[in-house]
């Protein structure tokens, strides 16, 4: 009995080990990069800065500021496990595309910001920018 009892608890102690080394090499299981909370808050704020940017006459995006916040952006995700193929896939993808433009849309009625009113956009663009907000960091006023 007692031969068997060491057997059965050798026999369990192998299969937690065989787990635990799988569980561990196992790829992790992400989420879709559009619930990455630091990805779609990024995203969002440059979308939003581009629609000001693209409204407003005297606000323009401050480049070399876009420009590294993307390439870290692109670092950040990958170093959470994403290949280019999912972020590139991620930016096209249409739907995500029309739920971001959804989310601007709704960000730019609550600041009554106006379609053809572009002294609405430079209002917020200023506001943004005095705020320091992700936002406004991406924006100046000359």
């Amino acid at each position: 009995m007692r031969g068997r009892l060491r057997g059965i608890v050798t026999a369990a102690l192998g299969v937690l080990i065989a787990a635990a080394a799988s569980a561990s090499t196992s790829t992790p299981v992400r989420p879709p990069l559009g619930q990455v909370p630091h990805v779609w808050e990024s995203l969002f704020a440059a979308a939003v800065g581009d629609r000001i940017r693209k409204n407003c006459p005297t606000i323009s995006p401050r480049i070399l500021v876009v420009l590294r916040k993307r390439r870290d952006l692109e670092r950040y995700a990958e170093e959470l496990g994403y290949s280019r193929a999912e972020i590139d896939a991620f930016i096209a993808d249409e739907a995500e595309q029309a739920r971001m433009r959804a989310q601007v849309l709704a960000y730019l009625a609550a600041h009554n910001v106006t379609r053809g009113d572009p002294e609405s956009f430079c209002r917020l663009g200023r506001a943004e920018i005095a705020r320091g907000s992700l936002i406004g960091q991406l924006l100046y006023e000359h």
